[in-house]
């Protein structure tokens, strides 16, 4: 028969290998928060597809982030993106939806494109779009540059390009 301190001891070491075990099964995406992303906040501006471009990113607060876009040609806006970043029990997840002008919606009314964060780093977050090969960099630069990367999957190599480079609005 086991004495009692050993019984304790023994005790002790499962439930110690079973909360260290747990804690790292969960992944590296799993244990983000929102304040992991707060390098995103702030008021952006760039230049793509011949036009002007401004991002709104609001602070995290509460169980997401809001980000709005708009995109300009000859003066007149050409697309609109409405964005939240919302912690879920799998990590943060991007929600997107694209509107023409008129507030016209692109995607299915019920259906934003979803994106699981499946990588972070200082200043760097990695999401994947569900049910597609494309994933979504976020990353901040030297000098205030926030840029956003496209990355599209072709014969088992991601390919990668800069989808919009801002610098914070004056």
């Amino acid at each position: 028969m086991k004495t009692p301190t050993l019984r304790v001891l023994t005790l002790a070491t499962a439930l110690l290998v079973i909360l260290v075990s747990n804690s790292f099964a969960q992944t590296p995406a799993a244990r983000a928060k929102l304040s992991d992303l707060s390098f995103i906040e702030g008021h952006w501006q760039g230049t793509a597809f011949g036009g002007p471009i401004e991002a709104l990113w609001s602070a995290p607060a509460g169980n997401n982030m809001l980000g709005s876009m708009r995109m300009m040609k000859d003066d007149k806006v050409n697309m609109y993106e409405i964005l939240v970043i919302e912690q879920t029990e799998q990590g943060p997840a991007i929600l997107v939806k694209h509107f023409k002008p008129g507030l016209i919606g692109q995607e299915e009314k019920d259906k934003p494109d979803r994106y699981n964060l499946i990588e972070l780093g200082k200043e760097r977050a990695v999401f994947e779009k569900v049910g597609e090969p494309t994933r979504v960099i976020y990353e901040k630069r030297p000098n205030q540059v926030l840029a956003v990367v496209l990355g599209k999957q072709r014969e088992g190599q991601w390919n990668w390009n800069d989808l919009f480079v801002f610098k914070p609005m004056r």
